[in-house]
This record gives structure tokens, sequence and C-alpha cells, in this order.
């Protein structure tokens, strides 16, 4: 599938940067003469590598091929559903369905819809904690705008959130890109959250405290 691997690339690198810094340590350990650290640091290092490992997995996924569905982008809990008065890349008021990303779970995201890529649109900010929902209001964030090629006309708005452990965004499409439904667009690194903005002619599937599947999870239907 498009982009399989990404997620492992990423998660190679950090084992990389961190051995090192492990190696780094382990040498001023000899040079002063206190080697007993060494016992302590490669454990540690270890239990890194491993939880990088499991942070970094990438299923693939499974996605429903009814039409009129709009599914998860992420895996996480559904925290939030409201209506939003307006909202930018729409062009008018929407539902805002919010999914909290925890540090256990998978942090590549998927296409909620086949269509083209409209938009990615990075927008600097904090990193304060992504467990309360209006953190999309102040924290470092990225926009990816989705036009539907089911509807043609009609767009879907995906808004990828930073927290406080989540220091980095990748974005795996751009502008102009065509996307299949379930579909990996994009890697946060540790905890974070995903909105999403569908159009209010949707009928919402699911309910606060849901568990959800990245590109499987239907979250709307028409």
């Amino acid at each position: 599938m498009k982009h399989a691997g990404r997620a492992l690339s990423a998660a190679f690198k950090l084992i990389f940067l961190s051995l090192v810094g492990v190696g780094l340590l382990c040498l001023v350990a000899w040079l002063i003469h206190f080697l007993p650290i060494i016992y302590v640091i490669a454990p540690i290092w270890v239990l890194f590598v491993l939880f990088t490992l499991y942070f970094f997995r990438d299923p693939n996924a499974r996605p429903p091929t009814a039409p009129g569905l709009v599914l998860s982008p992420g895996h996480g809990k559904v925290d939030c559903i409201d209506k939003l008065d307006t909202q930018p890349f729409l062009g008018g008021p929407c539902h805002r369905i919010s999914i909290f990303l925890s540090v256990i779970n998978v942090h590549v995201q998927n296409a909620p819809i086949s269509g083209k890529v409209a938009c990615v649109t990075h927008t600097p900010g904090k990193f304060i904690s992504a467990l309360e929902a209006d953190s999309a209001v102040y924290n470092e964030n990225v926009l990816i705008g989705f036009d539907s090629s089911e509807t043609p006309g009609e767009k879907i708005g995906l808004r990828l959130i930073a927290g406080v452990l989540a220091r980095r965004i990748i974005p795996f499409v751009k502008v102009g890109d065509d996307t299949a439904r379930g579909e990996r667009i994009s890697l946060i690194q540790f905890g974070s959250r995903c909105d999403m903005y569908i159009p209010l002619q949707y009928t919402i599937k699911i309910k606060l405290g849901d568990r959800v599947v990245g590109g499987e999870t239907v979250l709307a239907a028409k």
C-alpha cells in the first residue's frame, strides 16, 4: 500500500539518533572511569527501542467500500462532537469530531475519503496538552483538505494537532495528490489529536467515548 514503511523509517531514525547519544555517554563514562553507568544506560536504551518500534507500528487499514462514508483518520477516542458556525476550508458550518490519540495508539493517519488533496496548511503554535479539544486553537497543527471524488464540490477537512509530546507532524501527501479511502496520509510523533470537519448533510454515526480505528471506523454517512 502507498506510504507503507514510512512510520518504520521514522522509528529507525529515532533509534539511530538515540544509539549515537548512548554511544557518546558510554565514551564519556569510559574516559572518566565510571563504567558501571553503562549497566544502567543499556537496559534503558533497549526499553526505548522496544517502545519506539511499538509506537510506530503501522497496520494496514481495511476500509469499508459502501458509498457516502467518512472514515476516522486516526486511532483513538472520540471526546468531542459538536458543530462549528464556520470552517474556512469548507466555507460554512460543519460537524466537528475530535479524536484524542494517546501515546499507546497507532499514530499513522489514514484518508477519511477518496478524493484529491486541496490544501496542506501548516500553522505554528504552542505544544500544550492535546487532552483538551480546544488545543486546536493554540497548538501547532496541519490542516489537510480533501475535495471528494464521490460528490463533486464536496469538501472534508482534517486537522492534525500537536501536543505536549507530539512535536512533529509529518504529512505524506501534498496538494494535488489523489488519495484512496483508508490510504496512509500522515504521521504524528507521540500523543496528539485529530479534528474532522464534515458537511452538515452527513449523519454522525459515532458517539462520545467511542474508540475508533483509522481508515476503518465510520464517523459519518449520508
